[in-house]
């Protein structure tokens, strides 16, 4: 029989992978909720259409990296699973009535995404991101704001070195005098474009300062640039974007090429690197404003703009940064505050109602459930990182037990109806040092 694997460019979270994503979502619930962001789920999966008008189809989300799914012959929709959220959010806000909600309406979800992309490392077809979307405020300030909350998940989640690389694509006023300079240029230059890209001019030229092909690296790097054929009102707002970057004292880099992969982004362009690991696998997420989606999905001209960071990208720079991977083996991020074992390899019915009773009072405890010997009992609750052991022994008929520190080696009887107080108190010690 074959050995059965989890789809190529898909991984199990084990429980310290697991644990280290729920870290990061508990940040981002922190922190959304002290910036004033309110939760939505959306479902994993949407009409294509949302992603195809949306995304845009001559991207290679959706040319070539759309989960599609086949329904039943009774169903007339098409569908896919979701490559990023914030197409499916603004469904939502189109769909649900949120324009007469008061603005901006502030969304986050944490969740996983799906791309039928070529596996790499940090790059998964099955990928988690944390997402914010700001709908209804045409900014530039709350433009600097996110910028200002993804750094600052970052700083809280522990990487270290976060830069902000940004651009500015104009608007529909502006853009196409833009894209004329660019698709004559890249007519000059028709015999150095790779086959792919050849076409895409045609069809989205801003795709091919996107582009991911080695052999337009140089081309690219002498395009005309977008910040150089912005109109008044993007000028503007670009320029303010800047001023309350300064006022909050954080510093970016300017990035022509930098464009997004998405055809919804208008005027304001981020992506998130760690310093000296820029490139087109590198970026630890990104986003931009896209004043023009609300619209493109069925609801009234709408302003808005978000970001989205990859929470695997983020884990894999941790453990290069940390030089070591916290999900190597084994570890003790949920270490209980106390086993309880017994003398009596059979009872445990006594160790059972005496962890039930401590998980009733709010403590991390477990029963040693099986039948083997005390010594073996105590062996497994050290290699759980259990702060103490809970004995059970011949002082039970007396309403006592013995209280071991595992990481100090003392032990001391313990009244039974002392037993929560004296581990909360303990355990709070062991926490703080």
């Amino acid at each position: 029989m074959p050995q059965l694997r989890a789809p190529r460019g898909t991984r199990d979270l084990l429980p310290d992978d697991a644990a280290r994503f729920l870290r990061f979502a508990e940040v981002a619930r922190g922190l959304t909720e002290r910036y004033g962001y309110r939760p939505i789920e959306t479902p994993l999966i949407e009409q294509a259409a949302v992603f195809e008008r949306g995304i845009g189809e001559v991207t290679d989300v959706v040319e070539k990296e759309l989960f599609r799914i086949a329904p039943r012959t009774e169903e007339s929709e098409a569908w896919a699973l979701r490559p990023e959220p914030t197409a499916g959010i603004v469904r939502a806000y189109v769909q649900h009535g949120m324009q007469t909600w008061p603005q901006p309406v502030r969304l986050t979800t944490t969740g996983p995404m799906f791309r039928y992309d070529r596996p790499q490392a940090g790059r998964y077809r099955q990928f988690w991101q944390f997402d914010v979307e700001a709908i209804g405020d045409p900014g530039p300030a709350v433009d600097a704001e996110i910028i200002e909350l993804g750094l600052r998940f970052f700083a809280e989640v522990g990487v270290q070195g976060a830069e902000v690389l940004l651009n500015s694509i104009g608007d529909p006023a502006c853009r196409p005098a833009y894209l004329e300079a660019l698709v004559a240029f890249y007519r000059g230059h028709a015999a150095e474009l790779p086959p792919t890209e050849r076409d895409r001019l045609e069809r989205n030229p801003l795709r091919l300062l996107d582009s991911k092909d080695p052999a337009m690296a140089a081309l690219n790097a002498v395009a005309p640039r977008t910040v150089d054929h912005l109109c008044e009102a993007c000028a503007a707002h670009f320029a303010g974007l800047r001023r309350h970057l300064y006022a909050l004292a954080i510093p970016y880099r300017i990035e022509p090429g930098l464009v997004r992969g998405l055809d919804y982004y208008t005027r304001t362009a981020i992506e998130f690197y760690v310093a000296g690991r820029e490139g087109q696998q590198q970026a630890l997420g990104g986003g931009g404003r896209y004043d023009g989606l609300v619209e493109l999905l069925g609801g009234r001209p709408t302003p808005g703009i978000g970001f989205g960071l990859g929470l695997d990208r983020i884990a894999l720079v941790l453990d290069e940064q940390r030089g070591t991977a916290e999900a190597a083996g084994p570890g003790h991020h949920d270490a209980p505050d106390a086993v309880v074992v017994s003398a009596d390899p059979a009872d445990t019915v006594g160790r059972l109602r005496i962890a039930t009773e401590l998980l009733a009072a709010g403590l991390r405890a477990r029963a040693d459930l099986g039948h083997r010997k005390l010594g073996r009992q105590l062996e497994a609750a050290g290699r759980d990182g259990a702060h103490f052991a809970v004995i059970l022994g011949d002082e039970l008929a007396e309403g006592q037990v013995q209280l071991r520190d595992l990481e100090a080696g003392t032990q001391r009887a313990v009244a039974i109806s002392d037993l929560a107080r004296e581990l909360k108190r303990g355990a709070s010690q062991h926490r703080h040092g």
